[in-house]
């Protein structure tokens, strides 16, 4: 059985002299676009085979399957099969892509329920076996066409891809579905109208079938510039419709995120506003004014981010989390490194308004303020009046608070895409070199141990704050800082002693790694699971992801 996946892309375990089928090859290769996937050429019959759904299925013998698969998983539901056991019934691995197919051919029929019967479970199977191509691609279609009104909008289209190449892990295809989506909208939609109709489609693969090799780009582009000029006279969508279409598709496809970034938010500006009322009640606002109420706010929610941004890398968590618990229907566990990265905006933010109300405007106006306005004020800076600058610099709270900063500014410029990835290194000097490398993002950035220190030494030397039940920090911090270490230490015990060796190792086209290492005793291999290399010439601290994207009886 094989699924639409392959319809945009190919596993990159693939020799890469192997033609690649699909969909979105085909596209890319009449796009006059350079791509990253080996792009071989395309025929129609490639397209077809890109478009199977069920490969070894002939007909009867495929349906007698099926029915007795039918009638076991439905002994206990009157012979009615449901929704969430429909890939289980036709033997498709991806439960997820089933439920698309399922949602896709219900459509046709104008079915609203979860559950089918035999005699339509036959119907259905009867078109997903079918090996002709209008038919095949029509259903592909209609996967594609949610709201069935027979266009596809860019959103929908990146959506399929996303689905497709998640199936079947490829993890470079989903992570360039938004390039490949507005690809496709830009070859087949060139008038900007918002959609583009089957016949697109059909046109371009079977126009494949009598082009000659072509390798000039601006050639390659004609093709699809004659094919489109047939749907000139489409009309064009009100700007309004097209904005609340997009809108609505964005929310579904976003929906996960936007609820945990609106949380998010929320308790943010409710623990900021607390305290800035807390601190416009207090005697020192008569002297420090707003500056102490952002002062404090900010560092309220600094408490806050700064626990929660551990939270996201407890990778063991996340994965329990996502595997052994429903809140995975609610919460987008795979986004946890995007939510890691927002949460860092939301440090840096807050580091910044903590740190310039303070060295700005609260210090200034406490040297500047008349005897008569510091005297309430002496229990918490000291009797003596601070008549210089320094004074609040080189105490403990200042000194332990601008090293903060500064170790926090160094791992956050060295975490951006232009460092980690080295894209900088030609244009920086032979000296600093070192520092665009992802060497520089993973040292640098395990200075948190430093900071997480720092910030409770700081906290705990607050001037306004003398009461240690005032002193929160710890409050924050104890369970997030507490899971890490622990989830650190089970990883260094993992690795000691289900040991690996490397049997071979293959650089493929696209610059794809490949290794292939001995299985470890007892090592059960699960969809969407990767594993750690560590190369100790390299650093014996480094650890790099790799999926793991098959698992045969002997390696993985």
């Amino acid at each position: 059985m094989e699924n639409v996946g392959g319809a945009v892309g190919s596993s990159v375990r693939e020799n890469p002299e192997t033609k690649q089928n699909g969909l979105v090859n085909q596209i890319n290769h009449f796009a006059g676009k350079p791509a990253r996937l080996d792009r071989s050429k395309s025929t129609t019959g490639q397209a077809l085979s890109g478009l199977k759904f069920i490969s070894k299925a002939d007909g009867a013998d495929g349906w007698t399957a099926v029915e007795k698969r039918f009638e076991k998983i439905t002994k206990t539901t009157e012979g009615l099969l449901i929704r969430s056991k429909f890939g289980e019934c036709i033997r498709m691995k991806s439960k997820d892509f089933a439920l698309v197919l399922f949602d896709a051919l219900a459509r046709r029929k104008h079915m609203t329920g979860d559950v089918i019967d035999k005699d339509m479970l036959k119907e259905f199977w009867e078109q997903i076996s079918d090996q002709n191509f209008d038919s095949r691609l029509m259903i592909f279609f209609d996967m594609m066409d949610k709201d069935g009104d027979g266009r596809l909008t860019e959103d929908e289209v990146r959506q399929i891809i996303n689905l497709s190449s998640s199936t079947n892990n490829l993890s470079a295809i989903q992570k360039r579905s938004a390039g490949y989506a507005a690809m496709i909208m830009e070859e087949l939609d060139p008038h900007k109208t918002g959609y583009i109709l089957v016949d697109n489609l059909k046109n371009l693969l079977m126009q494949a079938e009598t082009l000659p090799e072509i390798t000039n780009s601006e050639e390659r582009r004609q093709p699809v510039e004659k094919i489109t000029k047939k749907f000139n006279d489409t009309p064009y969508p009100s700007p309004s419709r097209t904005m609340y279409r997009r809108l609505g598709f964005f929310v579904l496809d976003s929906w996960q995120r936007i609820w945990v970034i609106a949380l998010w938010l929320t308790i943010t500006a409710i623990l900021f506003t607390y305290k800035y009322i807390q601190y416009k009640n207090r005697a020192v606002y008569e002297v420090l004014g707003h500056c102490v109420c952002f002062a404090k706010g900010s560092a309220e929610t600094l408490k806050l981010n700064m626990a929660l941004v551990l939270l996201p890398v407890c990778r063991n968590t996340i994965t329990w989390l996502r595997n052994k618990t429903r809140f995975g229907v609610l919460v987008p566990f795979d986004d946890n490194i995007n939510f890691h990265k927002v949460i860092a905006v939301g440090i840096t933010i807050g580091v910044g308004i903590h740190s310039i109300t303070h060295l700005a405007c609260d210090f200034a106006r406490l040297i500047a303020a008349t005897p008569e306005e510091y005297k309430p004020l002496g229990k918490y800076f000291g009797e003596e009046q601070p008549k210089r600058y320094s004074h609040f610099v080189k105490s403990t709270e200042g000194i332990t608070g601008l090293l903060m900063v500064l170790l926090m500014a160094i791992a956050f410029t060295l975490a951006l895409p232009w460092f980690r990835r080295g894209k900088l290194e030609k244009t920086l000097p032979k000296p600093l070199k070192k520092l665009a490398s992802f060497n520089a993002f993973w040292y640098t950035h395990h200075l948190f141990v430093v900071v997480y220190i720092l910030l409770i030494v700081h906290r705990y030397y607050l001037y306004l704050s003398k009461e240690w039940y005032k002193k929160t920090t710890w409050m924050y911090l104890e369970v997030p800082i507490a899971l890490y270490a622990c989830q650190r230490l089970i990883r260094a015990f993992r690795s000691s002693i289900r040991t690996v060796k490397v049997v071979n190792a293959a650089v493929y086209l696209g610059n794809v790694l490949t290794l292939k290492m001995s299985r470890p005793k007892h090592f059960k291999y699960k969809s969407g699971q990767y594993t750690f290399v560590n190369c100790p010439k390299v650093s014996p601290f480094e650890w790099h992801p790799f999926s793991i994207t098959s698992a045969p009886l002997t390696t993985i």
